[in-house]
């Protein structure tokens, strides 16, 4: 596993943790390196300093940030929002784009969904009028 802080079009910076630079290009090349401040798509690498530990370093002074700390309190705040809408709507994985479509020309039941969307499919959905906002999270997959 690999951590890159990474930063947004918008200025935002963030880490996020990678099986390895080919899984991030990976990810990015595909669009789905996602800001989760504003859910911006266009994601590059910010510039990181390496972490070196010393060689005299103690047991009982951390390196770093422990992984069972707190979350900060935009972690919680994305929690609940994630909390919200998988409690609140219903999660329609690849047909999101089809279903919101349906929905917004009223031939499907009008409902709250949630789900996933290439970044051209959600373009085209917001230059036909359907309202959509990317989430700050990508959905976990569903399965039987």
């Amino acid at each position: 596993m690999i951590q890159f802080t990474l930063k947004c079009d918008k200025g935002h910076r963030f880490d996020s943790w990678f099986a390895s630079n080919a899984a991030f290009e990976k990810l990015q090349r595909n669009g789905m390196a996602v800001c989760p401040v504003c859910g911006s798509t266009h994601v590059e690498k910010a510039l990181m300093a390496p972490r070196v530990r010393d060689s005299k370093a103690t047991a009982d002074v951390p390196a770093e940030r422990p992984l069972t700390s707190d979350p900060s309190p935009a972690e919680q705040a994305m929690a609940e929002m994630r909390r919200h809408v998988e409690e609140n709507s219903e999660y329609v994985g690849l047909n999101f784009a089809q279903e919101a479509r349906d929905i917004h020309n009223g031939d499907a039941p009008d409902r709250a969904i949630y789900g996933e969307a290439k970044p051209k499919e959600a373009k085209a959905l917001i230059e036909e009028g359907v309202p959509v906002a990317p989430l700050p999270f990508v959905p976990g997959r569903k399965s039987n």
